[in-house]
């Protein structure tokens, strides 16, 4: 059976270097993509047969469901699924200013329910899969206990409800083989805000090797997903 994997948010920044990364373990790769006169995907999948390019708006159900037909269209099992997909809205959110909750809203749909649109629409061909991987990337952002953060209510709340769905995924999953697995990608130089972050001290490519290897290792199905960072370090949830 050949090793499938279905990667959302891959036009650039760490989705781009996730399915570099799983092209250079062997995997086929169902790439969702978003913006789509960005040049890099496009580039790299003339270069990589195994690379399948598949329009993807996490934020639309219509689209979520346009982009599973493709993928079932093609493959009948998927043995990883990397939720990575997320926006983020910089503008100052204060508790004593204002408060975008448009913005709130928007991204809550996006990181949240998009990630969980996603894994409805194709966890009957996660199930078929070996290995069963369920990979969301969420943050450290979305740490309840180490929270340090007097402001970004909206993209923090977002990513703990991601880690909130993967609990509840967990503990409906283990009983089909499926690994959960929340990982903080670090702080990534990339254009999630819209505008390249060249303050970010992490590579988008040291991200994505890292958390692939923790994702292809053997690991042990428990009631709760793991959640770490890209080198393997416990977050607390």
């Amino acid at each position: 059976m050949e090793k499938t994997a279905y990667v959302t948010g891959c036009d650039r920044g760490l989705g781009l270097a996730l399915a570099k990364v799983l092209l250079t373990e062997g995997y086929r790769v169902f790439a969702g993509s978003y913006i789509a006169d960005w040049p890099e995907l496009g580039e790299l999948a003339e270069k990589e047969p195994k690379l399948r390019i598949v329009p993807l708006d996490i934020g639309s159900d219509k689209s979520v469901q346009r982009a599973a037909d493709i993928v079932k269209a093609e493959t009948d099992h998927l043995d990883i699924l990397i939720n990575n997909a997320a926006i983020y809205r910089d503008r100052s959110e204060d508790i004593f200013g204002d408060l975008y909750f448009d913005d709130m809203l928007n991204m809550y749909n996006v990181n949240t329910l998009g990630t969980l649109r996603v894994t409805n629409s194709v966890i009957d061909l996660l199930v078929k899969g070996e290995g069963k991987r369920l990979v969301n990337i969420s943050s450290e952002a979305g740490s309840i206990a180490d929270n340090w953060r007097k402001r970004e209510y909206g993209y923090c709340m977002t990513k703990a409800a991601v880690n909130m769905q993967s609990a509840i995924l967990q503990n409906h999953l283990q009983e089909y083989g499926i690994k959960v697995m929340c990982f903080h990608p670090g702080w990534v130089r990339s254009w999630m805000s819209g505008k390249f972050n060249d303050k970010a001290t992490v590579e988008a490519i040291d991200s994505a090797k890292g958390i692939i290897a923790q994702v292809l290792q053997p690991q042990e199905i428990t009631s709760l997903p793991s959640y770490t960072d890209y080198t393997g370090k416990p977050l607390p949830w």
